[in-house]
């Protein structure tokens, strides 16, 4: 029996492929269909009953296969699907566990694209949701009904950075045999929500797993079965609506995804530091990796400790006017972008009540927490973020944001 503890860095590592002129790449094909010796071979193909054939690449192509091989290691599943986007796995996923119709229990602070998606486009297809407060198990179950076929979260929900307890949303989805579904683009490496009890892992690629802003792309990981289903040319969300992702794009992904746990680590490491910082300094800061965030100690035991807590961070400066003056002072003075998206090499800021979270109407975000005046940040990986953390504090001091932090102390 095979005692190594799982190690996903290293389950990426440990895949070598060769190109086809004997690369240390494999060669990529630039082929959107594929010949056949033999009739039935192409009809057996369409069955899905000839591994190691490729049909067209709306279905499947090598590196799509080489990439999907790939994550599906770092995540402990069976398999994996890449699709064209983050949005074009949640949606496939959620089709497929919904078809004619269901309910959904979801965490009320997610990304505001799967927001919309389940609030205003699933309910014109029969598939309701409730979102709900993920961190109160007795608020989840009471929210399920003989409707339900999927709980779904974020391990660390965009943009509060709240944490899903994932081995006791397992056991409630177990209870009344539903599927949990789980999008950990924010801790990809840090956490494995599969071997905690996920039936689904969902992943943009676009974000750290990447980590150079050039490229979009998602990623679907889970059984055999379910990828199977999937991609099925009769009924396959992911065949049928088309979310394909180019072969180009996922060889860079590839090349990408074999420096994501140095990386990862110089996220955390950088983000630690400056979430400490501002705490000390009076600011509202929301981090993982402090104390004082309600779910420190639960994600301290879920987390893989190598990899720390994260590169996302949070502040609430007060107000709109004083975040969009504080983000453009900083992307004036070249500490990072005012700019959607995350795990890019340089920081990333937005405001996600007005950006990456302005589909949840008003009203619901001031009911969750989410305020005008907060920050989410994406720190980069800067080689001394101690110069970046003076800079930082320079432009809070600047504009009065740290004279009236420290005012409250």
């Amino acid at each position: 029996m095979n005692h190594k503890p799982f190690s996903p860095a290293d389950n990426i590592q440990d895949l070598q492929y060769f190109g086809e002129f004997g690369g240390v790449n494999p060669s990529i094909s630039d082929s959107s269909t594929y010949t056949f010796l033999s009739a039935k071979t192409m009809f057996d193909t369409f069955e899905g009953n000839a591994e190691g054939c490729y049909l067209y690449s709306r279905h499947s192509s090598p590196m799509n296969l080489y990439l999907g091989q790939a994550l599906a290691a770092m995540e402990g599943t069976e398999a994996a699907n890449v699709c064209a986007s983050g949005m074009g796995a949640i949606t496939t996923v959620l089709l497929q566990l919904c078809m004619g119709g269901g309910h959904i229990v979801s965490a009320r602070t997610i990304y505001g694209g799967t927001y919309a998606f389940m609030k205003n486009f699933l309910p014109g297809l029969g598939i309701t949701t409730t979102f709900v407060d993920i961190t109160k198990a007795d608020v989840v179950e009471a929210a399920i009904t003989p409707k339900t076929t999927v709980l779904y979260c974020e391990t660390v929900s965009n943009p509060l950075l709240e944490v899903a307890d994932i081995e006791a949303l397992a056991k409630i989805a177990k209870k009344h045999n539903l599927k949990l579904v789980v999008d950990n683009t924010f801790s990809p490496l840090s956490v494995s929500p599969a071997k905690m009890g996920a039936d689904v892992v969902i992943h943009s690629l676009t974000k750290f797993i990447n980590g150079s802003s050039d490229t979009v792309g998602g990623v679907v990981c889970g059984t055999q079965l379910f990828i199977d289903d999937l991609r099925n040319v009769n009924n396959g969300a992911a065949m049928l609506l088309g979310p394909t992702m180019d072969s180009l794009r996922s060889a860079s992904i590839l090349k990408n995804l074999r420096t994501l746990h140095i990386r990862m680590k110089q996220h955390s490491y950088n983000a630690q530091y400056l979430a400490e910082r501002f705490e000390q300094d009076g600011l509202k800061v929301v981090y993982p990796g402090l104390e004082s965030h309600p779910s420190h100690n639960l994600y301290k035991g879920m987390i893989n400790p190598e990899y720390g807590f994260g590169g996302m961070m949070t502040v609430d400066v007060g107000s709109l006017d004083k975040a969009n003056e504080l983000m453009e002072l900083m992307q004036h003075r070249n500490l990072g972008y005012l700019a959607v998206s995350l795990g890019f090499y340089k920081t990333l800021f937005s405001a996600p009540g007005t950006s990456t979270s302005s589909e949840i109407p008003m009203d619901e975000q001031k009911e969750m927490g989410l305020s005008n005046g907060l920050i989410r940040f994406s720190i980069g990986l800067d080689n001394d973020i101690r110069r970046t953390y003076k800079m930082m504090r320079t432009c809070m001091q600047d504009l009065g944001i740290l004279k009236e932090a420290l005012s409250t102390l």
